[in-house]
């Protein structure tokens, strides 16, 4: 691989900017300093450090990002900020959401450079459970949590939703609190479900993607990588 393209990749500037950072002498291959961006190294073997810090390849990265509220889940939109604007502008390059969320709902979101990781978290086929805290205007009785727990119509059009799961539900006069589990990804499917059963969702957060939680250090708009144990609980190292 190319030395300014392993750079680009592992997010440390553009074509250009790498090719400013060679000139002043801040890339070094193997102890000695990189002269030309042009020449080929091996990423899995030779020792590139940029600012006298070792940079390590990875193939594909993969994020956990906590959504906030008003971002839509794009790369591009002409109205309103993306997810992707949330990140450093030398890490945007590649990423794209995993999923989506509503721009009202805020939670878990991952973005990853990683087409397979995407699809095994979202194919229908792999019945990924997806946890959310759901606050909605009305009330539940044991009655339309079976129903909701069965499987409910949400659409004339449309089979009944899977197997559902529900828990931790408090409930006043006027607001009903708790948790959905849901293992599909149809669209405002927490809300039509809900809907259902005359309930109108206030407010919406994505609590989990299979046995991975968001991690409650992050604010809304903050993320990070995803840790090794994080990938191993989808099966990816």
């Amino acid at each position: 691989m190319r030395l300014d393209k392993f750079l680009t990749e592992t997010g440390n500037g553009t074509r250009s900017q790498i090719k400013v950072y060679i000139k002043k002498g801040l890339v070094t291959v193997n102890g000695s300093v990189a002269k030309d961006g042009s020449v080929h190294i091996d990423e899995t073997k030779d020792t590139v450090c940029f600012q006298n810090k070792a940079v390590l390849y990875q193939k594909n990265r993969y994020y956990m990002l906590h959504k906030p509220k008003g971002v839509v889940c794009a790369t591009k939109d002409n109205v309103s900020k993306t997810v992707l604007q949330l990140f450093a502008p030398d890490l945007q390059k590649g990423l794209f959401p995993v999923g989506r969320l509503d721009k009202d709902t805020e939670g878990l979101l991952f973005l990853t450079t990683d087409g397979d990781f995407s699809h095994r978290l979202m194919s229908p086929k792999k019945h990924v459970e997806k946890t959310y805290y759901f606050e909605a205007e009305g009330s539940l009785d044991a009655e339309e949590i079976k129903r909701l727990e069965a499987g409910i119509e949400i659409a004339k059009d449309e089979p009944l939703t899977l197997p559902a799961r529900l828990s931790d539900i408090q409930q006043d006069n006027t607001l009903t609190k708790g948790c959905l589990t849901i293992t599909e990804g149809r669209f405002h499917q927490v809300k039509r479900m809900l809907q259902a059963v005359g309930c109108h969702v206030v407010y919406l957060k994505r609590l989990s993607i299979g046995q991975v939680s968001l991690d409650e250090t992050l604010a809304p708009g903050e993320y990070r990588e995803l840790t090794e144990a994080e990938l191993h609980a989808f099966n990816k190292k």
